[in-house]
């Protein structure tokens, strides 16, 4: 796979049905903010549009440039708003919205969906979703904003799904924030970062209760961000949540972390399963438990570490209660104390009764090519039909139904049983 590939984020972008009484309106640059917004007669400006639209609405945009909008106005459940690219067509916006220095923001807009955009360098996010609810973020493209691709804050039941966000000058590729529940953040592309690939932060001191709980965290490919701190995936506060299918690698911090600094409590009660991590060689641990983050259940993950002394796991003792373990594709390198004394597989699973099916497997056993940064795993693979049987991960990370074989594989990807595929699917990615 290409390092800058995002065929594993093939999106099928949702077909709108106008509901009765709605109306499509379009944005064009030839336009004008007096005509009446048809097709043969657009207006020009995106904020035009945001001003004029109400419950059931479509603004479809044509390919140019455009100063960005400030939205205040909520769609219904059975009337959403829509702001989404024309067909094929890719319009960008260039310039931030007259009201706050983001591409797009959604200021206590609930129930509207903004699709097909490209948003790069903006004065801080790519787009802005807070006091919501309801919310998808579908299919944009963000690149080289300078404090964050896409920022949401006290949004409940949001769905990021198929977006690029990368190269985000001072923060993280995606943050969901405030203690948002529900999230879904599905099928991203997230690299080049400054801090995290997904931060998730309750912010327990920005009022509410600081957890985010009930998340979805699945089937995104993250990589190479970190330099500045975080994690591929950074939970703070973040409750009874699953994490699944995600490939993460070339990390320069940690891979997945679960802890609390600002959060409402620990991130605890959490499922990591089939994920594929693997951090750099400048980077921390593949996978970082800390601050009583209890309760926690890892299972058919992949946990690799390209450091001279780091490896698959640190957890802090007071996150050890209730953690379970098993089925693993691990490194021969655990602790308890942030590695002032690491402990080998054998001598984990001696101290904790943990792993106890968990494997000691290199990438180059593990992978077809993790040189090419190709995750699928090998035809030899230790990883092959070595998983538990997980009810809540029925597919990997492209849709390929497990298992195929005698077993769930470990990792992000799942085996094909046969040679007869797709050619699409023939190198493991989509």
């Amino acid at each position: 796979m290409s390092r800058f590939s995002t065929r594993a984020c093939a999106l099928v972008l949702t077909i709108f049905t106008p509901l009765a009484g709605a109306t499509d309106y379009f944005v064009a640059t030839n336009g004008d903010d007096g005509n009446p917004g048809t097709q043969n007669s657009p207006w020009r400006t995106l904020q035009h549009a945001a001003d004029s639209v109400g419950p059931g609405d479509t603004v479809s945009v044509r390919s140019g440039n455009y100063v960005g909008a400030y939205l205040e106005t909520s769609g219904t459940s059975s009337q959403p708003i829509v702001f989404k690219a024309f067909g094929s067509e890719v319009p960008s916006i260039t310039s931030d919205n007259p009201t706050t220095p983001d591409g797009f923001n959604l200021e206590g807009a609930s129930y509207v969906t903004v699709q097909g955009f490209t948003i790069n360098g903006r004065s801080r996010a790519g787009i802005r979703a807070v006091l919501c609810d309801h919310v998808t973020l579908r299919g944009n493209h963000m690149d080289g904003n300078a404090t964050w691709g896409i920022l949401t804050g006290f949004c409940d039941d949001l769905l990021i799904e198929g977006n690029v966000a990368a190269n985000s000058g001072e923060q993280h590729g995606i943050y969901v924030s405030n203690s948002g529940d529900r999230p879904v953040i599905r099928g991203n592309t997230i690299y080049g970062n400054n801090a995290a690939g997904i931060h998730m932060n309750g912010d327990g001191s920005e009022g509410g209760d600081g957890i985010i709980s009930g998340a979805i965290v699945e089937n995104n490919i993250i990589y190479d961000n970190g330099p500045g701190g975080g994690s591929g995936i950074n939970c703070d506060g973040v409750q009874d949540s699953i994490i699944r299918n995600n490939l993460i690698y070339d990390e320069h911090a940690s891979g997945i972390s679960l802890y609390q600094i600002d959060g409402g409590g620990p991130s605890s009660g959490n499922s990591l399963f089939n994920n594929t991590v693997l951090v750099a060689s400048d980077g921390r641990w593949a996978l970082n438990i800390q601050d009583g983050a209890v309760n926690n259940t890892v299972r058919n993950n992949i946990l690799w570490n390209g450091h001279s002394f780091r490896g698959s796991l640190d957890i802090s003792d007071d996150s050890l209660p209730g953690y379970t373990a098993d089925h693993n594709a691990v490194m021969d390198r655990f602790t308890t104390d942030g590695g002032d004394t690491v402990l080998t597989l054998a001598e984990w699973q001696q101290a904790t009764g943990e792993d106890m099916h968990s494997v000691v497997a290199t990438p180059t056993a593990l992978f077809t090519n993790a040189a090419a940064d190709d995750y699928s795993l090998s035809a030899t693979s230790p990883a092959l039909d070595a998983g538990q049987t997980l009810g809540d991960v029925p597919t990997d990370i492209v849709g390929v139904a497990r298992p195929q074989g005698n077993g769930f594989d470990i990792g992000a990807y799942e085996r094909r049983a046969t040679s007869n595929v797709d050619p699409i699917f023939e190198d493991g990615f989509e």
